[in-house]
């Protein structure tokens, strides 16, 4: 793909060769007028095939060439403002559109921001609205080829955004920057194979990348982890050779502030591969569970953001670390564990395994006094079935937290869709002989394994679990979501955090 070179463009705009425009104009009663102005503006000749098609119904973009340059090609594409129109549009069109380019041997693009007033309601401040063009290209510039033996150098692209504050997109592009810095490293490490990204290696990205951003890191070793008896994470990964790491991420805002900061743990699961241990899972798409850490990836990459963007919140990632594996160590069917928390559990499947490497980290993150803790985990296909993959699983009993991530995750299209958390189900998850069962009957999956969490976190801490399996892969539902691991929950997190 590009080289991205963004940058907010001077009041006087200069082509140079090899340079596209492109244009949006809203699908209004000026349409027509607004369209010839354009062709006056730009010195162009529409044939009239290419209006008629433009205006009518069904029409969305037109591509005009200009031999003479200034710009070499213009793209005008047609917004409408109706009841399909939401936030992730211009996000979503220019992932797209950016993907289109990449044969193409241009050097400038320029993105006229339209006005802001027409998309109000539809965004909550003209700072987002500019960030969603800088995040479209940004999603649609990213691939994973580190592997290929045969690739071409990435061609430099500068990306020139046009809009009415020059002031505010040049904070658009800053913040945008930061943001999309965590989403792209929670993309690498969630698209990396799992034969080099086993839990010791996961421990080594997350600790280089995030000390050089000033985050204090600690990683705790198998011997750590049975003095803290995690028994949980220690069953897991007894059957890998790569033994279990349990990863703390602490980033503190400058004490010259006077605020009295919030104090916010994410806790997500990092199984490096799952292959379901004796209770295996089957052969087909099983290499998929490389992203089975897709809520540590969420959570290194969150921590990353929001000490690049210096958050005025303190936040601590934690980041439990297995490889699921069967073989002759591994934990069985019928094993009860003992976690950190003195709570046991009967293991019913060794395929519920994201759960009990949350149940010690969830008692950490508790022991840390956290004002709020949030989990993150691929953790049921249940949940996937219940909202598809355009969605993440929320559940909490605090409904102002529930409804502020919401929210949010309109804002970003990082979306959150809340279900219930009543205790009637804890009777599916009861066990005869230990505390809790690791597994419920087939009804209510994605709920049962909430529930099950929630045993291992203190009621005195306000608490949301997320479970991502379904918006975290790949998948056909946004034209940035379609090739690689997506990176899901980065942007929606560092909005929460950025307003707690």
């Amino acid at each position: 793909m590009f080289k991205l070179n963004i940058k907010s463009s001077n009041k006087k705009i200069i082509y140079k060769p090899l340079s596209i425009s492109i244009k949006y104009l809203i699908d209004d009663k000026k349409l027509a007028k607004n369209l010839k102005d354009l062709e006056r503006i730009f010195n162009i000749k529409l044939t009239e095939l290419q209006k008629k098609n433009f205006l009518a119904e069904d029409g969305t973009e037109i591509r005009v060439s200009k031999p003479a340059g200034k710009p070499d090609a213009l793209v005008i594409h047609k917004v409408k403002l109706n009841s399909k129109f939401n936030s992730d549009y211009f996000r979503n069109q220019l992932a797209g559109f950016i993907k289109k380019l990449e044969k193409e041997e241009i050097k400038d693009l320029h993105i006229f921001i339209p006005n802001y007033k027409p998309f109000k309601k539809y965004f909550d401040s003209e700072a987002y609205f500019s960030r969603t063009f800088i995040e479209g290209i940004m999603l649609g510039n990213y691939k994973f080829d580190k592997f290929k033996s045969s690739k071409k150098p990435d061609k430099k692209l500068n990306v020139l955004l046009h809009g009415e504050n020059n002031k505010l997109v040049n904070s658009a592009i800053s913040k945008t920057n930061v943001v999309m810095e965590g989403v792209n490293f929670a993309k690498d490490l969630q698209n990396e194979p799992a034969s080099s990204l086993r839990p010791s290696d996961l421990a080594k990205r997350v600790k280089q990348k995030l000390t050089e951003a000033g985050v204090k890191v600690t990683v705790f070793d198998e011997k750590e982890i049975k003095k803290r008896k995690m028994g949980g994470l220690l069953a897991v990964g007894q059957g890998s050779t790569d033994k279990p790491k349990f990863i703390i991420l602490k980033y503190k805002p400058s004490s010259k502030s006077k605020k009295n900061f919030k104090k916010i743990a994410l806790v997500g699961k990092g199984v490096t591969f799952d292959t379901g241990g004796i209770s295996l899972k089957p052969a087909q798409n099983m290499g998929e569970m490389k992203a089975d850490m897709s809520g540590a990836a969420l959570v290194a990459g969150t921590v990353l953001a929001a000490a690049k963007a210096k958050i005025q919140a303190e936040v601590i990632g934690i980041i439990p670390a297995a490889e699921n594996m069967p073989s002759g160590n591994a934990m069985r069917p019928g094993d009860i564990v003992t976690t950190a928390s003195g709570k046991t559990i009967e293991v019913d499947n060794t395929d519920a395994e994201g759960r009990m490497i949350l149940a010690d980290a969830l008692d950490f993150a508790s022991k840390q006094k956290p004002d709020i803790i949030i989990d993150f985990a691929t953790l049921t296909g249940a949940c996937v079935v219940a909202l598809g993959q355009v969605a993440a699983g929320l559940f909490t009993k605090d409904d102002n937290l529930a409804d502020t991530l919401y929210k949010n995750g309109m804002k970003t299209f990082d979306r959150v869709w809340r279900l219930p958390m009543w205790d009637d189900y804890n009777k599916l998850i009861e066990s005869k002989v230990a505390d809790v069962n690791n597994t419920g009957p087939r009804w209510g999956g994605a709920i049962t394994a909430a529930k099950f969490l929630e045993n291992f976190v203190d009621e005195k801490i306000t608490w949301v679990h997320i479970d991502i399996a379904g918006p975290a892969m790949n998948s056909e539902t946004t034209n940035y979501t379609k090739t690689f691991m997506t990176g899901y929950g980065v942007r929606l997190i560092f909005e929460y955090l950025s307003e707690v």
